[in-house]
């Protein structure tokens, strides 16, 4: 094989990966927020066990419609501030370990940048009070390679921190009796 083809075939080749890489599609993102509540572990799952109760602590949320209680497969219809809904399914349960897992069911982008989401919410001791840890892993709303800035990653994380930085706060405000 002559030099020429060989350097043809190496850019072929380089050109070819490229393209590839470039194909891929989004990549997950991860939201991790966590909050000191002074108030026990048992008050503070008082509050958020309940799936269904999440506009009663979170103040983005103004409304709350669940069916099938703390049971996995449970649903809710959330409404956010600016009016547009959610709908997110339990995945997991966990009286015990005070954790819940979740999962957006149904998309909205127009009202929350994210075309898919899972997340979990735990309550932990910490010192005489408790830890909140709220995980979230995500995608932006728009998937293809080259999404506008209103649905591109950045909105994506953003959207999802703010999100779970009000409902933290809230949680506190409430378990503290602050609210």
């Amino acid at each position: 094989m002559t030099l020429t083809k060989q350097a043809l075939l190496l850019l072929a080749g380089l050109m070819f990966g490229a393209g590839m890489a470039a194909a891929h599609g989004p990549t997950p993102q991860k939201g991790e927020e966590k909050i000191i509540i002074a108030a026990p572990p048992d008050k503070v799952w008082a509050v958020i066990k309940e799936f269904g109760s999440f506009a009663e602590w979170n103040p983005a949320v103004t409304k709350c419609v669940a069916e099938g209680g703390n049971a996995a497969g449970a649903t809710r219809v959330i409404t956010l501030k600016n009016g547009g809904e959610l709908t997110e399914g339990l995945d997991e349960y966990d009286d015990k370990a005070k954790m819940y897992a979740y999962r957006l069911s149904k998309e909205n982008i127009e009202v929350f940048p994210v075309s898919f989401y899972s997340a979990t919410i735990t309550v932990k001791p910490a010192g005489d009070g408790s830890e909140v840890e709220w995980v979230g892993r995500f995608y932006r709303a728009d998937t293809n390679n080259e999404p506008p800035e209103n649905f591109n990653d950045a909105a994506a994380v953003k959207a999802m921190q703010d999100f779970m930085k009000a409902g933290l706060e809230g949680l506190k405000a409430k378990a503290e009796g602050k609210s």
